[in-house]
């Protein structure tokens, strides 16, 4: 059998974040999938809106088609036996709908519900507590027009009405963690976990006298809290612990984080490294005791710290959303907010540096169970089968 897959993600590669990693991982497995079953193929067409700025794209097993025009997207969408959308984007959800294809909506982040899609409000950058699904519409105009001009701020508040109503009538929803699931209350739900390749166990992680490594993995954005992660290193400094501090990654808030760790008087602790990739990337995030993630919004899964877990290393997360659940019991949490609380377990690591490894161990354990790459291919398999043509 032979199927035609359309994966449609707006925002991809050579663009850094969760979802272009997933989607990039979840192309290649397909391609390897089909590799090794001579029967079946399934052929992969991956669609987006982000310019190459350089990337060849031709050494991908899979074809990739960036900014189609309208007719060029339409052609796709009417060639393809089943369209996977990663994040309910309207256009091609719109355009599958009415060329009654079968559609695999993936939900990365809370688009369905929310119209910033991130179930932050903007105001105080507090926890949203579901505005839009109470029909409480002014506070979510309030909380969009802190970033945006008015005709943006309707645009997103008016747009998320349609995309609710055709994630309504999709042939399925994909959830990331049971927390996304739960949220969004969309028919016709289930939750597929991303998979991870099974990499190579840290060394076990010691002090040795040398100062604790502690770092941050993701984009420099608002909703990922890290000033609390400041804020924690520097009652650690006050109380004269020795730590080293990096932020790995890049975003619109490096500048004012910046700022605030000299505010804080930081600069000797901390290292931003900006944006790394490959080998340079895994070495700065191995060469890390700890990972730090203070989000503040309902984090969907945190790819960063599935990937620290695989390599046995120690995660400490706010207790919140899909974080919390993919942790569980196998790391440190906090309350999410808390500079306290951060620091307390921040402090507990360093006073007793053996439970990195200790608590490291677990989180392997807990990820090859959980986070199994051949698992989340072969259930996205399932899933196009189920609702593609027979």
């Amino acid at each position: 059998m032979t199927l035609n897959l359309l994966l449609y993600s707006y925002d991809w590669l050579p663009l850094v974040g969760g979802i272009q990693s997933i989607t990039a991982d979840l192309a290649e497995g397909l391609c390897e999938w089909s590799s090794a079953h001579n029967g079946d193929r399934i052929n992969v067409t991956l669609v987006t809106e982000t310019s190459s700025d350089g990337m060849d794209d031709s050494r991908l097993p899979f074809r990739v088609i960036r900014r189609p025009s309208l007719l060029e997207l339409i052609g796709q969408i009417r060639s393809a036996d089943v369209v996977h959308i990663a994040n309910p984007t309207l256009l091609p959800l719109a355009l599958a709908f009415f060329c009654r294809k079968p559609v695999v909506v993936e939900h990365h982040g809370y688009q369905s519900i929310c119209p910033n899609g991130v179930l932050l409000y903007g105001p105080d950058t507090s926890m949203c507590p579901g505005h839009f699904m109470a029909r409480h519409y002014g506070k979510c105009v309030q909380c969009n027009s802190v970033k945006m001009g008015l005709a943006s701020t309707w645009r997103n508040v008016i747009f998320t009405f349609p995309r609710r109503w055709l994630c309504k009538h999709v042939s399925v929803n994909v959830a990331v963690s049971d927390h996304v699931a739960r949220r969004l209350l969309l028919p016709r739900t289930r939750t597929i976990v991303h998979g991870l390749k099974v990499t190579r166990l840290e060394a076990e992680s010691s002090s040795n006298g040398a100062p604790i490594r502690i770092g941050y993995v993701g984009r420099l954005v608002t909703e990922k809290g890290i000033p609390i992660l400041l804020e924690a290193a520097k009652m650690l400094n006050d109380e004269g612990f020795s730590f080293r501090l990096a932020l790995i990654g890049d975003g619109a808030e490096r500048k004012n984080l910046e700022s605030e760790a000299r505010r804080l008087g930081l600069q000797e602790r901390i290292t931003f490294t900006g944006y790394l990739s490959g080998a340079a990337f895994e070495e700065a995030v191995r060469a890390l005791n700890i990972v730090v993630m203070p989000s503040q919004w309902e984090e969907t899964a945190g790819l960063a710290v599935m990937e620290k877990m695989m390599t046995g290393g120690l995660v400490i997360v706010a207790d919140v959303g899909g974080l919390s659940e993919v942790v569980g019991s196998a790391g440190l949490k906090f309350t999410p907010g808390d500079v306290r609380t951060l620091y307390s377990q921040l402090r507990i690591v360093i006073e007793k540096p053996s439970i990195i490894a200790a608590i490291g161990a677990t989180a392997r354990q807990r990820a090859l169970k959980h986070f199994d790459r051949d698992s989340m291919i072969q259930n996205h398999i399932t899933l196009y089968r189920e609702v593609g043509p027979h």
